[in-house]
């Protein structure tokens, strides 16, 4: 293969490997992302903020209203095959298209990567996180009190004791919260539907957008 045609090559074969969505260079700094539009009434329960690692209801849809900035800068980390991960997966392409984000996956190879798949998510240095899988958590529980100026948003499960820089949105079926806990007795792939894991995206960005964030939102209408 001539010499250009085969740098060409290893460059697009580089790019698929980051995932890289627009071909922007995240080593250049950008706007900080903020919220467009606002949560409806009821997206947060009582007249101030949710405490540190707090529960909140959201009523329906008042996460509805509110999108990202275009141009931010998301990494998915995921790690597993099952069809709960596939599903969330998808979520947030979808939601990630759909909103003009720069979006970039990481994936685990396997078990032994699952940490240094969460090292290399947080070393892009992307504006938010979003975790998909269960495998990640005890990795997430590690990394995200050594790195308390990174955004992350895990969804389908929760950090047992989560610092205030991690976010989660859980219901009723979800809530693996790691090895140690053990898997939830009302644990059910079934409850990973579409529609639910495209609400979750959606209402988790919305919370950490808005500042809403160490809290978990429950899901369980939506």
């Amino acid at each position: 293969m001539p010499r250009p045609r085969l740098a060409a090559a290893l460059a697009v074969a580089a790019a698929l490997l980051t995932g890289c969505a627009s071909g922007d260079d995240w080593s250049e700094p950008h706007p900080s992302p903020s919220a467009v539009g606002a949560p409806g009434a009821g997206f947060v329960d009582g007249p101030g903020e949710p405490a540190p690692e707090s529960t909140v209801t959201p009523e329906p849809g008042s996460w509805a209203r509110v999108r990202p900035s275009a141009g931010m800068r998301v990494v998915l980390l995921t790690a597993g095959q099952d069809r709960p991960t596939k599903t969330l997966v998808e979520a947030v392409r979808a939601w990630a298209e759909a909103e003009d984000v720069d979006l970039r996956t990481v994936a685990a190879a396997d078990g032994a990567d699952l940490l240094p798949a969460v090292t290399r998510a947080v070393d892009l240095r992307p504006d938010l996180v979003v975790s998909a899988g269960n495998d990640l958590i005890d990795p997430l529980a590690a990394v995200t009190p050594s790195h308390l100026d990174q955004r992350f948003l895990v969804v389908g499960a929760e950090l047992a004791e989560p610092t205030h820089n991690v976010t989660a949105v859980d219901w009723t079926g979800g809530s693996f919260r790691g090895e140690g806990l053990g898997m939830s007795s009302t644990y059910d792939p079934a409850s990973f539907t579409e529609a639910r894991c495209a609400a979750a995206v959606r209402a988790g960005a919305a919370a950490v957008l808005t500042g809403h964030t160490g809290i978990v939102v429950w899901l369980d209408e939506y």
